[in-house]
């Protein structure tokens, strides 16, 4: 499940950052992205409407790799 996870957070930012995917991975650094906030929820509601659950935007916000933010996904997945 965390590679899915991984793969449509890898999605979501090629899309938001015009970046090819293959140019990212877990260890991908959110602040290197130069992210606004509207990036991160971008980001939160993709992945609710993906996943079908409620992604706490100031928790995902806290999260510095893209590895981080698939694992956090994944927990709120397991709850």
């Amino acid at each position: 499940m965390r590679e899915k996870v991984l793969n449509k957070i890898i999605e979501r930012a090629s899309s938001i950052w015009k970046t090819e995917p293959s140019a990212m991975s877990e260890e991908t650094v959110f602040a290197d992205m130069n992210p606004k906030s509207v990036h991160y929820s971008q980001m939160t509601t993709f992945l609710e409407d993906v996943f079908d659950i409620e992604v706490p935007y100031m928790n995902f916000k806290r999260c510095r790799t893209f590895g981080e933010a698939a694992d956090y996904i994944v927990e709120l997945l397991e709850d």
